[in-house]
């Protein structure tokens, strides 16, 4: 370990210790107005190593941690947070390695965390996880402006993207035949299906499955059957997605996927809302069991494929890094995730205003996560 880890990790614990016991420089008013700030206690600049923020994660949540990094950068003394789009899975693994200055203090993601994740974290000394959701995203399946304008069911879009699908008799199982929506359902366009959306690391990409694709499944009474019989044939068949170029791995910038929705106005793509709502003039959001993707569906629970949204923090780097408090601060405060906040303007669907306060006093005790099996 290096002399920077090994004093971030000290300075960390002396940190915690702080908190915990609520003595010690931390209770004098210059400590107080730094931690209101995002300070870092003094000296510990040096002994960090580092002067800004790191996070990474979700694509989905990428651009509203930008917003905050950079309303935050302008409006206070600290560096502007330096934010990695990695995606869900990729981040969490980043987040995982280690305490110190060479491991990201936050990842944002658009699953909750696994306890296998928890696991790996816990293996490598992370063993102080606090936990921020910081509202909630639909994932739309869309296209160019330009394109036919559809309205899917679960069932659907399970057919269409499925690696396999259910054959004529009970129980029979079938390489995915379809190749245009028209197959899948008539009263569909009769184009080639082709949906790009996100890899196997993308918390969007597990949302989809899990909300869409298993939704859909669970209309086929035998499949619907085998998830309290064989639940791991169950999640094999609803969560198996068909690898023979009706569906495109396209990364994890949703950006790119815009892009080129917009030059094939046949293709889908699978992303989350703040990207339909941001790229309107663009894209367009398919209904989803008579559902179209708005803020208000999301917000009200109506719209089927929805999720709610997340970062993670390492307790040990609050107070050691020059920023993150206030930074954590500015995240959940009203005027970023509240309902007339700047993030509500982004995309993001708040949650409701108890919600919010329960989760902001968490932020500020820096309440960490059960570590279950540990």
């Amino acid at each position: 370990m290096s002399f920077l880890n090994r004093a971030l990790t000290l300075s960390a614990t002396a940190a915690v210790a702080f908190l915990i016991s609520g003595c010690g420089p931390a209770e004098t008013p210059a400590a107080k107005d730094s931690a209101a700030t995002g300070a870092a206690p003094a000296g510990s600049q040096a002994q960090s190593g580092r002067d800004y923020v790191y996070v990474v994660g979700s694509s989905t949540v990428y651009p509203f941690a930008t917003v905050v990094a950079e309303r935050f950068g302008r409006g206070s003394e600290f560096k502007t947070p330096k934010i990695e789009s990695t995606g869900s899975g990729g981040g969490l693994k980043l987040f995982c390695t280690g305490i110190g200055v060479d491991h990201p203090d936050v990842t944002n993601s658009s699953r909750a965390i696994k306890q296998s994740e928890v696991d790996s974290c816990a293996a490598n000394g992370v063993t102080e996880i606090v936990e921020v959701k910081i509202g909630y995203d639909g994932i739309v399946i869309a296209n160019a402006i330009g394109g036919a304008s559809v309205a899917l069911s679960r069932a659907d879009i399970f057919m269409a993207l499925a690696k396999e699908v259910p054959g004529e008799g009970e129980g029979e199982l079938v390489e995915n035949p379809y190749e245009t929506w028209a197959d899948v359902n008539p009263a569909l366009p009769a184009e080639r299906i082709e949906v790009l959306g996100p890899p196997p690391t993308s918390g969007t990409r597990d949302a989809f499955v899990e909300l869409a694709m298993e939704g859909g499944c669970q209309t086929v009474p035998w499949i619907k059957a085998l998830k309290s019989s064989d639940s791991n044939r169950y999640k094999a068949i609803c969560h198996t997605i068909r690898e023979d170029g009706a569906f495109v791995e396209a990364g994890e910038n949703d950006n790119l996927i815009v892009q080129k929705l917009e030059a094939n106005p046949g293709a889908f793509g699978i992303f989350g809302f703040s990207f339909l709502d941001q790229n309107a003039e663009k894209v367009k959001g398919a209904q989803v069991d008579g559902v179209s993707p708005t803020f208000d569906a999301i917000a009200n629970g109506d719209y089927p494929v929805s999720r709610p949204l997340y970062f993670y923090v390492k307790k040990a780097h609050v107070d050691v890094i020059p920023g993150l408090r206030g930074f954590l601060n500015e995240f959940s405060s009203e005027r970023a995730w509240g309902e007339e906040g700047y993030l509500s303007e982004r995309g993001l669907i708040p949650m409701p205003t108890e919600e919010r306060s329960a989760i902001a006093a968490a932020v500020r005790n820096l309440t960490p996560l059960s570590m279950a099996g540990q």
